[in-house]
């Protein structure tokens, strides 16, 4: 490479991260930028909100990542607007950084879908903060309960995707479990958990078999399904369902819908379904092919599952042509091969389905399900205290499984 091209990465999700592995190992000057100091491994936030990892455990600081090639810089700031005609940004720190090329990979976050009541009384699980919240609020609504100071722990799980199984499922087998050791003052009738899904199946993606295997375990660890349903409003204390159902809820899970960030729509680029930034085939933005868009927030021609794999392809896809475009060869289309989706339902239950049609569940999935995210994961040492966090939860002292408080 002749002139090493100037490389602002905005967003340290999964698709930022391969852009600039990729790009700092072609020899790029990459800034990647992020309105946080670290990255977070989304996969497993719920497990931070129901306290069987901490916050450390699936984080990781953007300057350690950076400090890994001489050619890459981290700043701590958000975008507030792009000038295109100019290749330059502007951030919110009123600070300028000129590029090259410009990829765009901050993600997506929550979308109430209208639904009244839903960004006032439920609380989403989207980023490390919404984690944090979600665990603070389930310790001390269990104190409270336990010292008599409420009536009950009712949680409703809005959304049966994997984020909304794992949390239900979690979140069951902690109440039958854990609960009558450690609040033993908090009687059965006193919690619930509930999951809601406006489809007749857990699981949309997956075949029907694992989806039929996904809500036989829930509701073997207690976990009330309703199936069918259309979440109406959320209130401070219930649910309200289409059909005038009302479910008891002491805290509402929001599981459901993603949208583009308000801000996107200030940046003058072309949007799509949900807000998205359109891009063409190879992952650039028509009017500005410079400028690069990889994960939830592309909008391909041919829409792709919001996940860590498609993410990770995209990002390295879109710093490949970028060496590409700045040695004058032409681009290529982006094409995503699917590795197969996997959930876990709880301990030793999780399905697996590859993409040539197998399916796997149970034991076998559940321990493919945990290798997998550690591979994934950012640090020997996260890797190391997750493993041991995982085996020491469902394989040590009932007692033990919310042992992660902070």
């Amino acid at each position: 490479m002749v002139q090493r091209p100037r490389v602002v990465v905005v967003g340290a999700g999964f698709a930022g991260l391969a852009a600039t592995k990729e790009l700092a190992k072609a020899g790029a000057l990459v800034t990647l930028v992020d309105r946080n100091p670290y990255a977070t491994f989304q996969p497993l936030l719920y497990q931070v909100s129901t306290a069987s990892l901490g916050s450390a455990d699936v984080s990781y600081p953007l300057r350690t990542f950076a400090a890994k090639w001489p050619n890459v810089r981290a700043r701590r700031a958000a975008l507030s607007k792009i000038l295109p005609a100019e290749r330059r940004v502007e951030l919110d720190d009123g600070s300028v950084v000129d590029y090259d090329y410009l990829v765009l990979g901050t993600g997506v976050t929550t979308n109430w879908l209208g639904i009244e009541g839903a960004q006032e009384n439920a609380l989403p699980i989207y980023s490390l903060r919404d984690a944090a919240t979600l665990r603070r609020r389930f310790q001390h609504y269990l104190e409270d309960t336990a010292a008599g100071r409420r009536k009950s722990m009712h949680v409703v799980v809005v959304g049966a995707g994997a984020t909304g199984v794992e949390m239900a499922g979690t979140l069951a087998e902690l109440r039958r479990r854990t609960l009558p050791l450690t609040h033993p003052e908090i009687q059965p009738g006193q919690t619930s958990v509930t999951l809601v899904e406006r489809f007749d199946f857990v699981l949309a993606p997956y075949k029907p078999r694992l989806r039929d295997a996904a809500a036989r375990a829930l509701r073997r660890r207690g976990v009330r399904l309703r199936l069918g349903a259309t979440v109406a409003s959320v209130g401070p204390d219930a649910v309200v369902l289409a059909d005038g159902t009302r479910l008891p809820s002491d805290v509402t899970v929001w599981a459901l819908g993603v949208t583009a960030p308000k801000q996107v729509g200030s940046w003058g680029l072309p949007q799509s379904k949900g807000g998205r930034i359109r891009v063409t085939e190879a992952l650039n933005v028509p009017e500005h092919p410079e400028i690069f868009v990889a994960g939830d927030l592309a909008g391909p021609p041919n829409p792709l599952p919001q996940l860590a794999q498609p993410a990770m392809q995209m990002g390295k896809h879109v710093a490949t042509q970028i060496i590409a475009a700045a040695q004058g060869r032409p681009l290529k289309e982006f094409s995503y091969r699917d590795p197969g989706i996997m959930a876990t339902v709880g301990k030793a239950e999780a399905v697996l389905q590859l993409s040539n049609g197998l399916t796997v569940r149970g034991l076998p999935a559940w321990l493919v399900w945990i290798f997998v995210h550690l591979a994934y994961l950012l640090g020997g040492r996260n890797r190391m205290t997750v493993l041991l966090n995982f085996f020491w939860r469902y394989f040590g002292p009932r007692r033990a499984a919310t042992s992660v408080t902070q």
